[in-house]
């Protein structure tokens, strides 16, 4: 592959604010070389749709930390797309975490997502912070603000933290990761609109104008469906299961009524004038690729 000279540094947010409404896509760093190919297969037949901007996300504990910064850093350079790396707090000192941030200027990259993170092995586990690192995803805008002239987006959860007392307590947390600094937000995954609009409307009337962008991902399997909820904390819609409980045994007609369901979601937050769908992709790229054609997005709507 031939390698290009950097893009000029573009930020998210600016790719956000283009005219109509924008699709982003979010991979995860390849185990292995297999992973790998599948991983540029995936992008290369994403790139000519033009996504807003492509994230890559950062292992539980940092486990894949330079896989994460290499593949970012790839993106930028061989490609035309705008990346966005990760970064979370996990088991991280205050000069680990300035060394990542470092590494990511380094290779070009100017747009983080910084988020928490998960404890090690267990998502819902008790979250231990590093004795010389931090508690906070605010905390973890704040460092990155300071170190450099990056465009900063956080983590937003249309019901609740799983490990938030409360809704006004995580909503109180998303303000504060925003007045620390963050430009924009995208939401975990969900299969109905509603606690995401009321979370849009509820930061719009905090006077909190910054983007907040859907987190869909493509509803293809089964374990699809039985996963969602244990991820993101999101309840299912009533409805949902019954309406694809013909297809349980038919993996080629679920993914055909999972998708039907998936277009009519982004419908639905498009017509309320969403302005991006971050579509998690799990390092495939034909169902996202589909959903774009369908919903009109990106060059998908020229070429069409």
């Amino acid at each position: 592959m031939t390698t290009r000279t950097a893009q000029p540094r573009t930020s998210v947010i600016d790719r956000i604010g283009a005219d109509g409404p924008v699709f982003s896509v979010e991979f995860f760093p390849p185990k292995d070389e297999s992973g790998e190919a599948e991983l540029w297969r995936a992008i290369r037949r994403l790139e000519p749709l033009d996504p807003a901007f492509v994230s890559v996300t950062y292992g539980a504990g940092g486990s894949s930390r330079d896989r994460t910064i290499r593949t970012t850093a790839r993106i930028a350079t061989d490609t035309t797309l705008v990346a966005m790396a990760h970064l979370t707090a996990v088991s991280h000192s205050r000069a680990e975490l300035r060394h990542v941030i470092g590494s990511y200027a380094a290779a070009g990259i100017s747009n983080v997502l910084a988020v928490r993170g998960d404890p090690p092995g267990d998502p819902l586990g008790e979250w231990t912070a590093h004795p010389e690192g931090l508690t906070y995803a605010d905390e973890l805008v704040r460092l990155v603000r300071r170190s450099g002239s990056f465009c900063v987006g956080v983590a937003a959860f249309p019901y609740g933290h799983p490990r938030s007392a409360d809704p006004d307590s995580d909503f109180r947390r998303l303000l504060g990761k925003i007045r620390a600094g963050a430009e924009f937000a995208i939401t975990q995954l969900f299969w109905e609109p509603d606690g995401f609009l009321r979370l849009r409307d509820r930061l719009a009337a905090e006077g909190c104008e910054v983007p907040l962008l859907p987190g869909i991902m493509p509803l293809l399997s089964a374990k699809t469906l039985q996963r969602g909820p244990e991820l993101s904390g999101a309840p299912l819609p009533p409805g949902l299961a019954e309406r694809l409980a013909p297809y349980t045994d038919d993996p080629k007609a679920f993914r055909a009524a999972g998708l039907d369901l998936t277009t009519e979601l982004c419908e639905t937050l498009l017509a309320e004038g969403v302005r991006g769908l971050h579509f998690y992709t799990l390092n495939r790229s034909l169902a996202t690729a589909e959903l774009v054609g369908r919903l009109g997005l990106g060059r998908a709507a020229v070429s069409a």
